[in-house]
């Protein structure tokens, strides 16, 4: 039977148990993690006994960086305990407590560390290579000592770095004090649901009474919500002008043109990548602005608004899961990865790998965590809509590309560029999409699934590089002197939501208060890689589909390759050139296809009345 959330929200000590996740594999408890970070923090100055030294010899060299790694994995454990603690219930002190020693842990091994990149760069690439015909060793941090060389040049003197290091923690904290805001802080209002019942409003369920058939609801849901960042407007502008200028400054300190540019060269991903995205979605604008005008049209309305643009449009498909039915679900719509993958997918729901309990203080959203050695947990909070179903599959992806890799490479390569990040996840919603419109044929169903996707692009492709457009922007802006003001950031996402969604969305003056709320634009240019990697699934999951076995094959061994080689190269090996168009053209062409497609259903079914 599906789950509905109550009408008010849970504290965490009320959730049941297997509605959580288990931390246990991490640490046993607080005090192992406690234990584990006092042992970290009397081992640093092993490390910092290497400095100076690591030209000696190839032993030095490969002793250095074997202890190094050693260090950083037992960290990250500590780390990743203590975030997920404080994400499940950030009212928690204790917690919140425990998750600022351990980011204060992070920025001491930072600073124990930071001689090590500029020492690094500093050897001559000849005795680097020769050091690793010495020491069979150094055979495995092969490309990571390419990654240094590629670098030499933005690496700073040892102060310089030191400094830098030491100060990590200060020059985060305007996106600390956002999160701390957002999550903890903010008091939203109560609204009437559909029955009248006076309900609390939430992070979670905002997007859930967003997509309520009541258009009071909606629009009630909205307008609260936006009531309270307008608060805080000044706040919010102050957090996010910082972060920019933090951005452009370190930027600048390191030698890079821009703050785009450096993002992307962490990657590395060439920035006309980023440029061929804006320019191939922005030549296809009208395909959304199609899309507004026949939601518009198939909704019945005389002005469609902001708060308009969630709920499915198909009226009389009411599409609920529980939680357990959204995991048998996926074990359906995810078999054509084969058994493996499979048998992984058992692993995380039997495990506890997934939170998706709603209570009071818990982060919003949805992320997938883990590191070396632990599972690759996965918050959410679950409200039984379809939304959150492609969200469970979307997050799973994640988890799995984790897992894969971190079974196949070494610690150093464990991890995998932000650029690949999002394709594995919306490979599995495109997999779940596929099975959804090949197991039913009945139109109203088939028309809310194809709604679903064209949500998913609008929401994916077109709105990601409406943010990566107004990232651009306001970096750029803040370099050349523009202050930064609620007033002006409103204004200037308010005319690019004009120019995106086009004439027939209605303009509401809470939209201009959108940057407000999306923790992304603290993240130095990470949004983008949503809409590219939409697009990278897209052509993998036609291609699993349409193959099977060896594009499975091919896809595997994409989700193994981790950051042994640089992600253009991982994709070209799985068969795909990102620095094309084409993967981006590719999937609006399916866009368009579905647009059509879904207007043809709609109007059969109004001719038939329907085939249920």
């Amino acid at each position: 039977m599906s789950q509905v959330p109550g009408t008010s929200i849970p504290n965490r000590s009320e959730v049941p148990e297997h509605e959580t996740w288990d931390l246990t594999p991490i640490f046993a408890d607080d005090a192992a993690q406690a234990a584990a970070q006092t042992a970290i923090e009397a081992e640093l100055p092993a490390l910092a006994a290497y400095a100076g030294r690591l030209g000696e010899s190839a032993a030095t060299l490969a002793d250095a960086l074997i202890l190094r790694d050693d260090l950083e994995r037992r960290l990250s454990l500590v780390y990743l305990y203590a975030h997920l603690r404080h994400d499940e219930d950030s009212q928690n002190q204790t917690y919140v407590a425990l998750e600022a020693r351990a980011r204060a842990l992070v920025t001491r091994y930072r600073t124990a560390t930071s001689w090590l990149a500029p020492e690094l760069a500093m050897l001559d690439p000849a005795l680097l290579t020769r050091f690793q015909a010495e020491d069979e060793r150094l055979m495995t941090y092969r490309h990571a000592l390419e990654d240094i060389a590629r670098r030499r040049p933005h690496v700073l003197g040892l102060p310089e770095e030191k400094l830098l290091a030491r100060t990590g923690e200060v020059l985060d904290s305007s996106r600390t004090i956002f999160s701390t805001l957002n999550n903890a802080d903010l008091v939203f209002p109560k609204i009437r649901d559909e029955a009248g019942q006076e309900v609390e409003l939430s992070h979670a369920r905002y997007g859930r009474f967003l997509e309520s058939r009541d258009p009071r609801v909606r629009r009630d849901a909205f307008t609260g919500l936006y009531s309270v960042y307008r608060q805080f407007r000044n706040t919010f502008a102050a957090t996010l002008s910082a972060t920019v200028k933090q951005h452009n400054a370190l930027a600048e300190t390191r030698g890079f043109t821009s703050a785009r540019a450096r993002a992307l060269f962490e990657a590395p991903i060439p920035e006309t990548v980023y440029d061929k995205l804006v320019a191939t979605v922005n030549s296809r604008l009208d395909l959304l602005h199609d899309y507004v005008a026949l939601r518009r049209r198939l909704m019945g309305l005389e002005e469609v608004h902001s708060y308009d643009l969630y709920v499915p449009i198909v009226p009389s498909v009411d599409v609920r899961y529980s939680y357990t039915e959204a995991c048998d679900l996926l074990r359906r719509a995810l078999a054509p990865l084969g058994p493996d993958y499979l048998a992984l997918l058992e692993r995380a729901f039997s495990e506890r790998w997934i939170d998706y309990a709603d209570n009071r203080g818990k982060r919003s959203g949805a992320y997938s965590s883990g590191t070396y050695g632990t599972p690759p947990y996965i918050l959410m909070n679950w409200q039984g809509t379809l939304d959150n179903v492609y969200t469970l599959a979307h997050e799973l992806g994640h988890s799995m590309h984790s897992w894969y890799t971190h079974q196949t490479q070494p610690y150093v390569y464990s991890d995998y560029s932000i650029f690949l990040a999002e394709i594995a996840s919306t490979t599995n919603e495109n997999l779940l999409t596929h099975y959804l419109l090949q197991t039913t044929d009945d139109t109203q169903v088939r028309a809310y699934v194809i709604n679903q996707y064209l949500d998913g692009v609008k929401g994916t492709v077109f709105r990601q590089t409406q943010f990566a457009e107004f990232e651009q922007l306001i970096h750029q802006a803040d370099r050349e002197g523009t202050a930064l003001t609620a007033a002006w950031l409103s204004e200037q996402y308010a005319e690019l939501n004009r120019r995106y969604y086009g004439p027939a969305l209605s303009f509401d003056e809470e939209i201009a208060l959108e940057w407000a709320r999306i923790p992304h634009f603290y993240f130095n240019f990470y949004v983008y890689q949503y809409a590219t990697g939409f697009s990278a699934a897209t052509a993998f999951a036609d291609r699993i589909l349409c193959e099977g076995g060896p594009a499975v094959r091919r896809y595997l061994g994409f989700l193994q390759a981790g950051s042994s080689a640089w992600p253009l190269d991982v994709l070209r090996e799985a068969g795909l050139d990102m620095t094309s168009p084409a993967p981006i053209t590719a999937t609006l062409d399916r866009f368009a296809d579905y647009l059509a497609q879904f207007g043809d259903l709609l109007a059969d079914t109004a001719t038939k009345g329907g085939s249920r």
